[in-house]
């Protein structure tokens, strides 16, 4: 196998960094979470930092695998290892001590006790068109991305299904798996009127958790701010900003999924070393 030259074990970083790049002290945080085996083990021939920057510049700017730039790690090199944390949890991991981490230095509870439930529809591509599914209430064909975050808009628990599954029939799942991260902590889950009915409310009561569906007051005339509702929309448009994230470009929900803790654990990483730096 061909190796880079400036990327070869041993021999001193030559290439020019990008702006999706970790920094000496995120990576110093993210090393613990991403080494599933040693550093010097001998079937390594990349740098295992350098095969995550190759990861970071996917996520942020897009586009297709083999269409990495050729100073950094051969595509097949970072898939392969993208699928091995994947399969890991270790975006997951990462994503849940980074929130706990920033809840603490915001002064905030670890484990949160009100989390807010909403979906977003990921317009499908060739790739993931298998599994697609038609949206009729955002006539778009494709993935719906169902997630739980807390009141800060980070990310606790997420579910993919194709597009045409109901928001409510995935409240149970969610539910469940927002109580096992938080030790059984959340009593309250902000909704939207499309978890309406005693079904959704029955599911979410099985786990000690009352949903609260936030209604529009008035009828709906361009953007309108709702309280609570909010915070989940902004977090969608955080994961908006990556681009591989735009569209569903993977073949793999879990691929999808995956993806999704990544870019909500860069976020909450960037967010708490700026925190430090201003403190």
């Amino acid at each position: 196998m061909y190796l880079h030259p400036c990327i070869k074990l041993g021999m001193k970083e030559k290439r020019k960094g990008y702006p999706s790049d970790v920094s000496d002290e995120e990576w110093s945080f993210c090393v613990n979470y991403l080494t599933l085996m040693k550093e010097k083990a001998p079937q390594r021939e990349y740098p295992l930092r350098q095969v995550f920057d190759a990861l970071r510049y996917l996520i942020r700017v897009g586009g297709a695998w083999r269409m990495l730039p050729n100073d950094l790690p051969p595509w097949n090199v970072v898939y392969q290892q993208t699928q091995r944390w994947i399969k890991a949890g270790c975006f997951e991991a990462m994503a849940h001590d980074l929130r706990a981490i920033l809840r603490v230095a915001l002064e905030r509870k670890a484990d949160p006790s009100a989390v807010i439930l909403d979906s977003r529809t990921v317009q499908s591509t060739p790739e993931s068109g298998a599994r697609a599914g038609f949206d009729g209430h955002k006539k778009r064909k494709g993935s719906k991305v169902h997630i739980a975050v807390d009141t800060l808009g980070h990310l606790l628990a997420l579910h993919v299904t194709a597009a045409d599954q109901q928001d409510r029939a995935q409240v149970e799942r969610l539910a469940a798996e927002v109580q096992r991260i938080t030790e059984k902590n959340v009593e309250l889950a902000y909704v939207d009127q499309g978890y309406t009915g005693e079904a959704a409310a029955e599911a979410a009561n099985k786990h000690g958790i009352q949903l609260q569906v936030i209604k529009h007051t008035e009828a709906k005339r361009g953007f309108v701010l709702l309280p609570r509702r909010w915070v989940v929309e902004r977090s969608f448009a955080w994961a908006a900003r990556f681009r591989r994230l735009a569209r569903d470009y993977e073949r793999l929900s879990d691929t999808l999924a995956g993806f999704h803790y990544f870019a909500f654990a860069w976020i909450m990483l960037a967010k708490i070393f700026t925190l430090l730096n201003e403190s």
